[in-house]
């Protein structure tokens, strides 16, 4: 007698597993997607029951549900594992300023860029931020994204990044979208802390820290079980690798998670000093060193590059993400999406930036935007791949081959959307 399922998505021409067997994906296993040809994805009470060629599950499993994928592509949600998604306003005129010559850190300096959001997300109430950002998330979840993690950093006063806090937790209770909180209240120095930066990193360490722990332990994060991690802008003009490292092991000492932004514009040491305490990722890595490159693929700290930065602020230059992958880094991929440097919703998007600009391979970066990346938020037990066990977060693509993700510019080939085993 077959076994009953709520859902079986059957004849697909390729099931794309992304299957990781318990482990982030290095070298030639990022080249590995796990392709099944004529396969079938088999979805129980929201979870993967069984993964296989379509005869074999056919055969095996029937269901109240099925969907025929004959000539398409079945694939894993993707990760978008840094993020902003929480702000309000916008940055169009600063890119006009862009367009005409200012960099990112002139006009950082000059008041705006960070300070620019900060200024219209404290004026913003908690309700008008969890309104634009669910318009985002819906945007996101069209193109495929079902898992993200959501950054604080635009409020820099302890009130503000904890409305923040609160803005990402209402999120996570109202969208579908799976989300992961990062506390980033060490973003930039607000102005009224201009040349008073110590300070400032005091009141994030012994200040906000502890209160954002405080409501990490009473929400429903904790309850679910994700990760509460800190997170540091290590740059010059922001925070020097000092007073960075003073935030995150502040932060590592009410217990949660390390993630740093570094070596976007300048190698200050910063990368070196989050592996050293044994982060989760450490983002950007567009001027990374050959040294801190080695130093970083021999650790358990995922490496994550972000493509649509550089090709927003209209820079030839970016990650070497080939020599971070040939050197063993596990890399992954993320959006950055944030009104300044990076207004993109599109993980598909970042792909296609990954394999032109950075010399990924279309399997590397299909491995660096699922399975990698939910490593990168903690979630790698439970997303970025179909496997048995896993939660059933999938989609259907009206391609013939995964690759036209990656090949394709403009469009959008997420055809179906599966949440939790739940079309969306």
């Amino acid at each position: 007698m077959a076994n009953n399922a709520s859902l079986i998505i059957h004849s697909a021409r390729q099931v794309v597993t992304c299957m990781s067997h318990g482990n982030v994906k290095r070298k030639a296993a990022l080249q590995d997607v796990g392709l099944i040809d004529n396969g079938a994805v088999v979805i129980t009470d929201g979870t993967i029951t069984a993964v296989g060629s379509t005869s074999e599950i056919l055969s095996a499993y029937s269901a109240e549900q099925t969907i025929d994928a004959t000539g398409k592509v079945v694939c894993p949600g993707f990760v978008d594992c840094h993020t902003h998604t929480v702000f309000a306003g916008d940055r169009v005129s600063e890119f006009e300023q862009r367009i005409s010559g200012a960099t990112y850190m002139e006009i950082l300096a000059a008041g705006g860029g960070i300070l620019n959001t900060m200024r219209a997300t404290r004026a913003a109430s908690q309700q008008k931020l969890v309104e634009s950002a669910s318009a985002r998330l819906d945007t996101m979840l069209t193109l495929g994204t079902t898992t993200v993690e959501i950054k604080t950093g635009y409020g820099l006063d302890t009130a503000t990044e904890l409305k923040m806090l609160r803005a990402i937790e209402a999120l996570a209770e109202r969208h579908t979208v799976d989300i992961v909180p990062t506390f980033l209240g060490a973003h930039a120095f607000p102005p009224e802390y201009k040349n008073r930066t110590r300070e400032y990193t005091e009141l994030v360490a012994h200040e906000m820290l502890p209160q954002a722990a405080a409501w990490y332990q009473h929400s429903s994060f904790a309850k679910r079980g994700r990760i509460f991690s800190v997170d540091v802008f290590c740059e010059d003009g922001a925070f020097d690798v000092e007073q960075s490292k003073h935030v995150l092991e502040a932060g590592q000492a009410l217990g949660m998670s390390v993630k740093a932004h570094v070596d976007e514009f300048i190698a200050l040491g910063g990368l070196s000093m989050a592996v050293g305490l044994h982060a989760l990722s450490v983002d950007h890595l567009d001027a990374s060193r050959t040294a801190e490159i080695h130093t970083l693929a021999q650790s358990d700290t995922i490496g994550v590059v972000m493509p649509a930065v550089n090709f927003h602020l209209g820079s030839t230059h970016f990650a070497n993400a080939r020599a971070l992958i040939d050197a063993g880094v596990a890399v992954a991929l993320a959006t950055d999406l944030n009104p300044g440097s990076a207004p993109c919703y599109s993980i598909p998007l970042v792909m296609v930036l990954a394999c032109r600009y950075q010399k990924m391979l279309p399997a590397e970066a299909l491995n660096a935007s699922t399975i990698n990346a939910a490593y990168a938020l903690g979630m790698g037990d439970s997303v970025g791949s179909l496997e048995v066990g896993k939660q059933a977060d999938v989609l259907i693509l009206n391609a013939p081959d995964y690759r036209h993700l990656m090949y394709e510019l403009g469009g959008n080939l997420v055809e179906i959307v599966i949440k939790r085993g739940v079309i969306t």
